[in-house]
């Protein structure tokens, strides 16, 4: 009998731990329900009169911002025909060079 009643005493041990890890996971379960709700703790709800006129306010900051940088753009610097003519030159000479180097590597 002593037998049966230490099995019945395990069983019960791991009733209760079984028990307490489902409790557990229907805390986290719910926790997680909580944050995927779109009105969750934590989240605020604006009404459509005052996300217009955060919109309008915000458009306005971007328009003046924007009027600010066309005044003081630069103008576009162009390049002459013979500095593109020595630039691609010198560019050819480095890719001889690496393919030359890499082909003696072979």
């Amino acid at each position: 009998m002593t037998n049966l009643s230490s099995i019945v005493n395990q069983l019960q041990t791991q009733r209760r731990q079984v028990q307490s890890e489902l409790s557990r996971l229907d805390a986290a379960i719910s926790a997680l329900r909580g944050l995927n709700s779109g009105n969750g703790p934590g989240v605020r709800t604006m009404s459509a009169a005052s996300r217009r006129a955060i919109s309008i306010a915000q458009k306005a900051r971007w328009a003046k911002r924007s009027a600010g940088q066309a005044a003081t753009a630069k103008p576009r610097r162009t390049m002459s025909a013979a500095a593109r003519r020595k630039i691609a030159a010198a560019q050819k000479a480095r890719w001889a060079a690496w393919k030359a180097k890499r082909k003696n590597a072979a």
